[in-house]
This record gives structure tokens, C-alpha cells and sequence, in this order.
């Protein structure tokens, strides 16, 4: 699956609607209750965001395709049974996690390891 680590921390903010959404964001979500941005830490700290979850960035340098079945359902169980958190994001090429950033490089482990 070619799993590849970002270098840094990256944190999950939420932000009003009428936020300008950041240049620096590698995922926005659009929810009536708020825009889930998905940023570098340092970045969140400078615009003054509240980070709700911090994270390592995986991503699956495989080219996936979205209508592929069972990949995240793989990954996620073999990372769940090792008790790590993930969230999953769809690209139109890559998947990428993103789990706890002090799991990082355990995770990077278990997935290449499938």
C-alpha cells in the first residue's frame, strides 16, 4: 500500500462558515455546525484555531481508485485492534489517515506490514 508519513503535526479545527478557509488547510469538511479544517499545527496556532485533535499524516501513495472496496476497512480493523484511532480521507487518488500523532510511526509499521 506504500504508506507515507508527513513530516510534522497536523490538528483538526473547527471554524465558522464565514471563516476564510487557509490556504494551509490539507482537508476541509463543510458542516452546518462549522468547516472541520484539517492544518499543520504551528499553522492552527498561529490563526488563533482551537485544535480538537492532533494527528499524523499518513497517506497512500497507491493510487486507489473510489470505488475500490474493503481498503479502509483493512486498514482501519488491523489499526483498531492495536487501539489506534484513525480517520479516514478519501482523495480522488490517495486515501489518508490520519491517526494520533504520537502513533504515527507505529502506524506506518502495521500498515506496510498488510
Amino acid at each position: 500500500m506504500q504508506p507515507r508519513l508527513h513530516d510534522g503535526v497536523y490538528v483538526y479545527c473547527c471554524a465558522t462558515q464565514e471563516y476564510a478557509i487557509p490556504t494551509s488547510a490539507v482537508c476541509v469538511v463543510c458542516e452546518p455546525e462549522g468547516n472541520t479544517l484539517i492544518l499543520p499545527e504551528q499553522e492552527a496556532q498561529r490563526l488563533e484555531l482551537k485544535p480538537g485533535f492532533r494527528a499524523a499524516w499518513i497517506t497512500l501513495d497507491t493510487q486507489t481508485n473510489l470505488t475500490d472496496v474493503g481498503i479502509t476497512a483493512v486498514i482501519s480493523q488491523a489499526l483498531a485492534e492495536q487501539g489506534i484511532s484513525c480517520n479516514m480521507v478519501a482523495g480522488y487518488y490517495h486515501d489518508h489517515l490520519f491517526v494520533p500523532a504520537e502513533r504515527g510511526e507505529e502506524a506506518i509499521r502495521l500498515i506496510a506490514g498488510l
